[in-house]
């Protein structure tokens, strides 16, 4: 019981630090310093944290992370900043709350708690992201807060029931790990948008006819959807939003052909089996919205309430306006013209 309790402690640590790693250590300190915290023999090594030079240098630091993680892109940055940093700062508290320890347990568990500190920072960092994609700042204030709020709730819990916090810990952490991949994806292609944005600002690239090359890598896909004698229409570089079936934040091209007016199709590649996609857009509606980092195009229907969605990069002016825009025209003509007679005048 007593080592499952130092592992419980130590990995717990390792996963709070993905968070905030200046506030783990500094709301552990002021714990230790102020007594609140009366240390076991096994978590000696720990008493450290509790020194005043260690306090005001931790708590200096979580004091800027508190401001800059409350300020919308500026705690992106700071994520960034501090991707390889917070899962080495896990990876070491961890070890040091072994106390002294066979040094093949503290390599294990300094690599499970490098790992739990990623992941949970993987996991911050994605949801960050996706809040600053919201126009008011409000969002990113509520959510540092709640972060802060979890910190240091899991410390204080963490010290009285260390096995529970870490039984908590573990299935968020492996629910994190299982969804990593798509958290990355999701990451990077946000990073992408942006450096796309920051594209546009100094130099937008304006198109007047989209472009008709689909590249080879991409043409095999769209050979074995559609048919060798099929011809481009027009090939669009896009990103995967929300649908069914549609796998997200897949890079890829949204491509038509001149012999299917009624449908379009998703190119994309992926190391295992196939996420491209035809649609079949005869009976769908077109709407444009525009949003801070890219234009999403929504491919919608209400009867069979299908909905999928596109993002543009806003670093090439107006790609999405002539997609939408060529879209409709080939609505227009794949639906069927529907006439009705004109009804009888009634008699006097």
């Amino acid at each position: 019981m007593e080592v499952l309790q130092t592992l419980s402690v130590a990995l717990g640590l390792a996963a709070l630090s993905g968070y905030s790693l200046y506030l783990t250590v500094f709301s552990t300190g002021l714990a230790i310093h102020l007594g609140w915290v009366h240390l076991a023999p096994q978590f000696s090594s720990l008493a450290v944290l509790g020194d005043p030079g260690i306090l005001i240098v931790s708590g200096i630091l979580f004091a800027l992370e508190f401001f800059a993680d409350k300020i919308p892109w500026v705690d992106s940055i700071w994520d960034a900043v501090h991707t390889v940093i917070r899962p080495i700062g896990g990876a070491f508290l961890a070890t040091r709350a072994l106390g002294h320890a066979s040094p093949v347990f503290e390599v294990i568990v300094a690599l499970l708690g490098g790992a739990m500190s990623f992941a949970s920072h993987s996991l911050k960092a994605s949801t960050r992201l996706v809040v600053n994609s919201s126009p008011e700042p409000f969002s990113n204030i509520a959510v540092s807060t709640g972060e802060n709020v979890l910190v240091v709730g899991a410390v204080a819990l963490l010290w009285h029931y260390p096995i529970a916090v870490f039984v908590f810990l573990s299935l968020l952490f492996a629910l994190t790990f299982y969804f990593l991949p798509k958290i990355w994806r999701s990451i990077s292609m946000n990073l992408w948008f942006i450096s796309r944005k920051l594209n546009q600002l100094s130099s937008a690239e304006n198109i007047e006819k989209l472009p008709s090359k689909l590249p080879s890598r991409y043409d095999a896909s769209f050979r074995r959807l559609t048919s060798d004698a099929a011809t481009v229409a027009w090939a669009v570089p896009c990103v995967s939003g929300k649908g069914k079936y549609l796998q997200p934040n897949r890079f890829g091209y949204l491509v038509a052909s001149n012999e299917e007016p009624a449908k379009v199709w998703f190119i994309t590649k992926t190391i295992i089996g196939s996420a491209s996609k035809t649609l079949e857009i005869e009976q769908f509606k077109v709407s444009l919205e525009r949003r801070l980092l890219f234009e999403e195009l929504s491919l919608y229907s209400l009867g069979k309430n299908r909905h999928f969605t596109f993002r543009f990069d806003r670093g090439s002016a107006g790609i999405a306006t002539k997609v939408a825009a060529e879209l409709e025209t080939r609505l227009q003509a794949a639906r069927p013209l529907t006439l009705t007679e004109p009804k009888e005048a009634s008699a006097p």
